[in-house]
């Protein structure tokens, strides 16, 4: 029996399994006006955040997800200029997609005690808050889309929590419409899309969503994630460009990006899923 003391440690009833991480100390949790909030220093993942309990990064791993979620949608655009971030309140994709030569990235964040916390204890996530193309808003993404001009963004990073609580309104056609709407014709909606090995029903229907909402090409990425349940994330593309293949292959920008995951070959490798992942397909 783990010592609740010593070890933060989310269980998973529906799949029956838990993670734990050995912690230090508990820094802080702040009940803000949507959820609870709270940082942990673990052992060795260094720090820990957790939303309503649930774990949302630590410095060790996060580099993972971000990296996958902006940089195959970012290298597949012919020439990503405008950006949005639906979530994100960690700042790490906002960093990632700052990494290319893009004119402006707005992230529309709910909660502001997320970014509050990611600056004091993530602080190498928040290092392009202040860039002159970095407009950071804390208000509801989903009125946000809603009210946003048609054709006025290139692409659409939807870097949310699981689809509970203020994240449920992110999952569904509705919202993939209004995405649509304002993608230019060649934009790209990146969404996380959860475990490809607990969340296929989950996956299915979001990829259903996509397409009914007009998006006729899609995309799912696998990738490790240690933290998150089964160890195996994803984020899943949706396009108005008739494929995926032709990435850019842009060598001198890759090697500025200074990634640590990301490389074009494991981009290629996602291009072709395993006969596991085909399953997801229409």
């Amino acid at each position: 029996m783990l010592n609740q003391s010593e070890w933060f440690t989310e269980v998973n009833d529906n799949y029956g399994l838990a993670f734990s991480l050995k912690i230090k100390e508990k820094c802080t949790e702040i009940q803000s006006p949507f959820q609870s909030v709270a940082i942990y220093e673990t052992t060795d993942f260094g720090y820990l955040m957790t939303i309503d309990d649930i774990i949302m990064l630590t410095s060790r791993d996060n580099f993972l997800y971000h990296e996958m979620l902006v940089h195959p949608a970012l290298f597949t655009h012919p020439n990503p200029k405008n950006i949005a971030i639906i979530g994100g309140g960690d700042c790490g994709s906002l960093r990632e997609a700052l990494k290319h030569p893009v004119d402006s990235v707005i992230q529309i964040e709910i909660d502001e005690v997320v970014t509050q916390l990611a600056e004091k204890y993530f602080p190498e996530l928040c290092e392009s808050n202040h860039d002159p193309r970095a407009q950071l808003l804390f208000i509801d993404g989903i009125r946000w889309m809603q009210e946003a001009k048609d054709q006025s963004l290139d692409v659409i990073i939807v870097d949310s929590t699981d689809p509970l609580g203020p994240a449920v309104g992110l999952f569904n056609q509705a919202f993939y419409e209004q995405c649509h709407r304002v993608l230019k014709p060649n934009g790209i909606l990146v969404q996380q899309s959860e475990s490809p090995i607990l969340h296929q029903s989950l996956q299915k229907d979001m990829r259903e969503a996509m397409f009914q909402a007009g998006f006729p090409h899609l995309l799912t990425l696998p990738f490790p994630q240690p933290v998150y349940p089964s160890g195996w994330f994803s984020c899943t593309m949706a396009s108005k460009l008739p494929s995926f293949s032709d990435f850019r292959r842009d060598t001198a920008l890759l090697k500025k990006l200074n990634t640590q995951y990301y490389q074009f070959e494991v981009h290629e490798a996602g291009l072709h899923p395993v006969p596991f992942l085909k399953a997801l397909e229409r």
